[in-house]
């Protein structure tokens, strides 16, 4: 469905994560190396519990956390350390990190704190041993520009990254401490973003700003998008761990789809008068001999709890996004206490529950036509809870969209994780002493070309067209391109990109080690190339055959393949192209010398280049024919 997103009241703001590039971890000396957790050399064990703020407040999220009390198995490594395993106090700031993090505020024209003081936030799902993540603001109150107006950018952190979750077992989840600690700057934008289109042209915008600085990580992972997002009679709801750029608008509609569904609803419910029962009645006897499979194993030393809903018949299985209903919001709460999902009476009879135990139910809990029935199977405390929060979200559909945080699904859609945290999950950090920043370190931090910037200046410089410009400018090999121009000025530009960004991927791709040529190889591969040493043909098998013996230079694999040809060799091969084909070239004069070419490298097996064979046909065709006329 489209929507007129101005008149929807859409807002948006976009939270960037972004791995810094840095050698070692924010708080210790550890390299930032991710690591196979097969080389694991010691396994330990957390139970983590909320705290006081110094409020004497508890985060509302951090005690969701909690209703399912789980193990943290944490999987250490030969380069990881004590600080990761929270048995030793962090170290100082990472200067390269910080320095990093301040040439990004200056891109984004943010006003830098004078001191930058790091800070606890308490994150209890596990992936920090700690039970919190320490950050630090950098800056503040900055912009950049858009098709549809100026957006804010409101904050920039320097914080630690967290575990990287392995395995979710239940009632155990296992982390890996090898991401843990490397520098990742946040930054947040404030609610400028008006439509789906634009919150995407702002993600990229800020992403080519950070890859820019040729400071921050690449690849799967290393930059993650969350989203804030909401509508007029909505909330603000955050979607966490957006990693592709292509998904980013989806996720942006089907929220505000979401958030225009139930406020609807809502208003259907008002109209209908519904209510929420807080009463949870056992009704396990209505199915002691059902034969549905889902049932009979649960009741296998567990209960089946439900609730009814009054007016609510029809609105749990209503949908608000592709393929979820609001009853799969409420499957989404009751989760939260181990449970595997609810079933409700829009959806019955079903899962081998037949219509008669349906209407049984219905008069155990009392509920008329209009009303909807939600149950529970599983054990005592495990159903009480789930009902408890299928309850809780029941009440806020009759008042409001609930704000929360959502994790982002692949299709686009969202689903619960928690209530959105508050300020009380701050509290300073007293191990990590302040950073001073003054005005002349500011002053120093050399600004780098940005990618748009640089794609038109190799496009004026190198004679690239725009594709091949940008897909140099934004790969990996940027800067061995830029090494290659310096060193060989005269070497042909559009080869270079075509060598660097397909040869070599697609030589790998065959089982070539690639990884043995080395930079010298290319400058020498090139230089001879331009030269007229090596014809376009043959640079294929020349980089096989380094890749094989690195211990050769570029001209002892030309010498091995035999390319190149002897003047004499050239010349005669040409001579004799031309006698036998004088006919041909009256006809044709200077044109014939094209369609020769190719009859010419055909004899010469790709030993010459066409750029050489090209002029000797030139210059002797010319000859030849100024002396016939």
């Amino acid at each position: 469905m489209s929507y007129d997103y101005r008149a929807l009241g859409l807002k948006s703001g976009l939270e960037i994560h972004q791995q810094l590039d840095t050698e070692e971890k924010l708080f210790c000396g550890c390299p930032t190396l991710l690591r196979d957790t097969k080389d694991s050399i010691l396994e330990f064990s957390r139970f983590l519990r909320p705290t006081q703020s110094e409020m004497g407040v508890i985060d509302k999220a951090a005690l969701e956390e909690i209703k399912l009390t789980k193990k943290f198995i944490y999987k250490a490594y030969d380069t990881t350390c004590l600080v990761e395993n929270d048995e030793e106090p962090p170290g100082e700031l990472n200067q390269e990190a910080v320095e990093y993090a301040l040439t990004i505020a200056r891109l984004l024209k943010m006003n830098i704190v004078d001191e930058l003081y790091t800070m606890r936030k308490i994150v209890i799902d596990g992936s920090n041993t700690s039970g919190f993540q320490r950050t630090g603001l950098i800056a503040t109150k900055g912009f950049i520009d858009s098709s549809y107006g100026r957006v804010g950018i409101d904050v920039l952190c320097l914080e630690e990254e967290a575990a990287q979750k392995v395995e979710d077992k239940g009632d155990s989840v296992v982390y890996s401490l090898d991401r843990l600690g490397i520098p990742l700057v946040e930054i947040g934008t404030a609610p400028d973003i008006v439509s789906p289109a634009h919150a995407r042209e702002v993600a990229e915008k800020l992403g080519m700003m950070l890859r820019s600085t040729g400071k921050v990580k690449r690849g799967i992972g290393t930059i993650r998008q969350d989203i804030n997002i909401s509508i007029k009679e909505g909330a603000r709801v955050e979607i966490k761990g957006v990693q592709a750029l292509d998904m980013i608008d989806i996720i942006v509609e089907r929220e505000a789809s979401r958030q225009a569904a139930l406020v609807d609803i809502k208003n259907q419910l008002k109209v209908k008068k519904a209510a929420v029962s807080d009463k949870i009645i056992d009704v396990t006897s209505v199915f002691a001999s059902s034969t549905s499979k889902v049932i009979q194993k649960a009741l296998k030393g567990g209960v089946v709890y439900a609730i009814n809903l009054p007016g609510f018949a029809g609105f749990a299985g209503q949908e608000i996004q592709p393929g979820r209903r609001l009853g799969t919001e409420f499957s989404d709460r009751a989760k939260k206490s181990g449970v595997g999902g609810i079933f409700h009476t829009d959806e019955l009879p079903n899962y081998g529950i037949t219509k008669e135990e349906v209407e049984s139910l219905r008069k155990a809990v009392g509920a008329y036509d209009a009303d909807c029935v939600i149950m529970v199977a599983d054990t005592k405390d495990k159903a009480k809870g789930a009902l408890e929060g299928v309850i809780l979200r029941a009440h806020e559909a009759l008042t409001c969209v609930p704000e929360e945080t959502r994790r982002a699904l692949p299709d686009g859609n969202s689903a619960y994780m928690r209530p959105l945290p508050g300020a009380a999950r701050m509290y300073p950090e007293t191990d990590v002493p302040p950073v001073v920043i003054t005005y002349e370190r500011i002053q120093k931090i050399k600004l780098p070309e940005l990618i748009e910037e640089r794609i038109q200046r190799y496009i004026q410089q190198f004679n690239l067209n725009e594709e091949l410009a940008g897909q140099i400018v934004r790969s990996q090999n940027v800067e061995l391109f830029e090494t290659i121009m310096k060193e060989v000025p005269e070497a042909n530009s559009i080869l270079v990109v075509r060598v660097l960004e397909t040869l070599l991927y697609e030589l790998e791709k065959e089982g070539i080690p690639v990884s043995n040529v080395r930079e010298t190889h290319l400058f020498q591969l090139f230089r001879m190339q331009s030269e007229g040493k090596i014809p376009n043909e043959a640079i294929n098998e020349v980089i096989k055959n380094i890749a094989r013996q690195p211990g050769f230079t570029v001209e002892n694999v030309v010498s091995v393949l035999g390319i190149g040809a002897k003047t004499g060799e050239l010349e005669s091969a040409i001579d004799k192209v031309i006698d036998s084909r004088m006919d041909f070239i009256k006809l044709k004069g200077i044109d014939s010398v094209g369609p020769l070419m190719g009859i010419v490298m055909k004899e010469l097996r790709g030993k010459v280049s066409g750029q050489e064979i090209n002029r000797l046909l030139k210059e002797k065709i010319t000859k030849r024919l100024d002396i016939k006329s």
